[in-house]
Order: structure tokens, then sequence, then C-alpha cells
């Protein structure tokens, strides 16, 4: 079963509370999104630290319920 873009937000919102999140459905079958996510929390980590704490945030749900996530993430000033 594909998962819900609102579902994902609140994954990500829930682990980065302050993040701005915005998810796009790419392939209109909710199982292909992108996702841009700005957190001050970023500030001074890599960006493969900055994906992790996203990833980390889904809960092992990549690669299985949540198919594809082309992910941008940017520190916020």
């Amino acid at each position: 079963m594909p998962m819900d873009a609102h579902d994902i937000e609140r994954m990500i919102k829930d682990a980065i509370p302050d993040a701005t999140i915005e998810i796009r459905d790419l392939a209109g079958d909710g199982d292909h999104y992108a996702a841009t996510v700005t957190s001050a929390s970023f500030k001074g980590k890599s960006r493969v630290q900055q994906h992790q704490m996203v990833y980390q945030a889904l809960q092992g749900r990549m690669g299985g319920v949540l198919h594809a996530l082309a992910l941008t993430t940017i520190p916020a000033e």
C-alpha cells in the first residue's frame, strides 16, 4: 500500500519539529515522491548527514512502503 504525502510530512515534522517541508507526488501513484526539507538543525551537517536525519525520521519505510523519495535538504538560516 502506498504511503500518503501527509504521513511522510508528519513523520519528518515529528522528528525535525522546525522543518519546513514541501512534498510532491512525482508519478501520481503515491510511491514516487520528491521532498524539500528546510531546517536549522541541518546547519553545520554534511548533505549525507542531513539526508540521514530525514531517512531516520521515516523509520525504515524507505524502499518498502515508500518506494522512492528524491530528497533535497536545505539548512535554514
